[in-house]
């Protein structure tokens, strides 16, 4: 006997795997990326139930997928090697699938009236960033590439940093550059009166965020991490092509942003870490294995760990998506 035409749409929901989410941030601009594949029913189509919650700041989200709050969630590919080598024997490490930010965002900014134009105008000088800040944490590779010496470091909670270098209480700050521009715009300063100083620009390679998984959900799941990826890809080609829309999908999600900013952020953070050479010569979402290792290598000796950094342990990018399917580029408007 069939089932109560009342029960069919219990069933077909029982058929979702549900997928709890956790991003590095709040819902700014670059949120749009995962917000706008749920909006629009990516996941949906997938049968997955995702639920996506704001973060605060890459590390906690390591940890909170390692712990099993979340299954998956984007973070610093950094912060990920770092929890790795200093926590060799714990359980459920999360594991990177795919990469977004293939170049890191990380960058020096200081304001033109201080004479700081390249990155040797910064030796002797005074530097300020939160000490878990990405770009603080890389100092010592962008230093050694730059042969940098004898900085001093402030630290401060991430809402000082700029007010700081406004004030002239230090010289230059540490920080994404599609965030701390705008914070110093925010603070009255003008785009023109910004020097920024991009770690890509200058010696550092380093890969920025990319999505993480946890080792038993990857185990357990991989289907369902397979079609979040495609879902994802989707969704990423949506956003590229209409960041405007974007923008108004995160809007539902925080209406006090204030979108004319977001958008510009969102832009920012396309340009300078997504829609990059170094991202199309490695495929979108993917790594190059000799890029990964030096990386691997400047963590341990940058952060110190306890151990030093496995590369092949941290990345694993057999979920992705084809190539083909993968070509972002394609969705870039022509300008």
């Amino acid at each position: 006997m069939p089932p109560p035409c009342g029960r069919l749409p219990l069933l077909a929901h029982a058929q979702e795997t549900p997928l709890k989410f956790q991003l590095d941030w709040r819902f700014e601009g670059p949120a749009a990326l995962f917000l706008v594949p749920a909006a629009k029913g990516h996941f949906k189509a997938e049968k997955l139930n995702v639920t996506i919650d704001a973060g605060n700041g890459s590390g906690g989200t390591v940890t909170r997928v390692a712990s099993g709050t979340y299954d998956m969630g984007f973070a610093d590919l950094a912060a990920l090697m770092e929890f790795h080598a200093n926590n060799p024997t714990a359980p459920n490490k999360p594991v990177a699938v795919m990469m977004v930010y293939n170049n890191t965002p990380a960058a020096v900014l200081a304001l033109k009236k201080s004479g700081i134009k390249t990155p040797a105008d910064l030796n002797g000088k005074k530097l300020g960033a939160p000490v878990f800040d990405a770009g603080r944490k890389a100092w010592p590779i962008f230093a050694k590439a730059n042969n940098i010496n004898n900085v001093a470091w402030t630290a401060m909670d991430p809402p000082l940093r700029e007010t700081m270098l406004v004030r002239g209480d230090i010289d230059a700050i540490t920080g994404f550059s599609f965030t701390s521009l705008l914070n110093l715009e925010a603070r009255g300063v003008k785009t023109d009166d910004v020097v920024i100083l991009p770690y890509p620009q200058y010696g550092v390679k380093l890969y920025g965020n990319a999505i993480i998984a946890g080792e038993e959900f990857l185990k357990k799941n991989p289907e369902a991490v397979k079609a979040f990826l495609r879902a994802f890809t989707k969704g990423m080609k949506d956003v590229i092509a209409d960041p405007k829309a974007g923008i108004a999908t995160v809007k539902t999600r925080d209406g006090i942003i204030n979108e004319e900013l977001e958008l510009r952020r969102l832009k920012l953070a396309l340009d300078a870490s997504v829609l990059t050479a170094d991202a199309k010569a490695d495929t979108f979402g993917a790594t190059n294995p000799g890029r990964l290792s030096l990386m691997a290598s400047q963590v341990s000796d940058a952060f110190a760990t306890k151990e030093r950094v496995n590369a092949a342990a941290v990345w694993n990018g057999s979920h992705l998506p084809a190539a083909a399917e993968r070509d972002i580029f394609k969705a870039a408007p022509k300008k």
